[in-house]
């Protein structure tokens, strides 16, 4: 299931990266006859003014645990994305580390460049889908990398319908998406029978932090944390 921006006759969804959107994009594709693909993880800047009117639909996830998730799933590939080889110095740095670099990009000019230099100048249809623009508006900024790629995906969409992953498929069986009772028996089923999809194994998310790392999450990620009502450790890291 790709990572894309999903546009049916009565939503907008947008796909924040690693945040429950492959679950999410599934069940729309396979319950809604009017939903259909647009683009792969585009902000809400890309959404055709023909559909701006619509209600937005997203996820977010707590910021330590997206982390911990990134960095298991880019160390696992056997050609990692730039922004992993850069932040780990091409994999000579752990979790600690890495991580670290990853939420300080926002004060790291001369890591800032090294991705500007790499990051086209235009959207492509794979990984983060950021262009050279994206990674320039982080510098000075003020945010950590999750709120950063939060705040422009949802950005200029009004009050989008932010669902918490943790809690995500509760959630939905609480939400009318469709607009006839066939598709809304179709989401039922497809939420009652479907397992999580693209589950990462790891351990739980707060045995990978120290005191500082923490706390450096807690400053950078903050505007995410608070809106959502997130704590370190208020999930199982699964």
């Amino acid at each position: 299931m790709q990572k894309v921006m999903i546009i049916s006759d009565s939503l907008v969804c947008l796909h924040l990266h690693k945040s429950g959107g492959t679950f999410l994009n599934a069940l729309l594709m396979k319950c809604l006859r009017s939903a259909r693909r647009v683009g792969y993880h585009l902000p809400y800047s890309e959404v055709p003014a023909a559909f701006r009117g619509l209600p937005v639909l997203g996820t977010v996830r707590n910021p330590w645990d997206y982390y911990v998730s990134w960095y298991h799933f880019q160390q696992g590939q056997e050609n990692p994305n730039p922004l992993f080889r850069i932040c780990s110095e091409d994999g000579a740095l752990g979790f600690e580390g890495t991580v670290r670099n990853l939420v300080g990009l926002v004060d790291d000019d001369a890591r800032i460049d090294r991705l500007a230099a790499i990051f086209p100048d235009h959207f492509v249809n794979h990984g983060l889908n950021l262009r050279r623009q994206c990674i320039e508006s982080l510098r000075g900024s003020g945010k950590g990398f999750y709120t950063f790629l939060h705040d422009r995906l949802y950005a200029g969409a009004e009050a989008p319908q932010v669902l918490r992953m943790e809690s995500l498929r509760e959630q939905l069986y609480g939400l009318t998406l469709g607009g006839t009772i066939v598709e809304q028996a179709r989401m039922k089923a497809f939420l009652d029978t479907t397992p999580r999809l693209n589950v990462s194994e790891r351990g739980r998310y707060g045995d990978y932090y120290s005191p500082e790392l923490r706390d450096l999450v807690a400053c950078r990620d903050r505007p995410v944390i608070e809106t959502y009502g997130y704590s370190f450790q208020d999930t199982d890291g699964k």
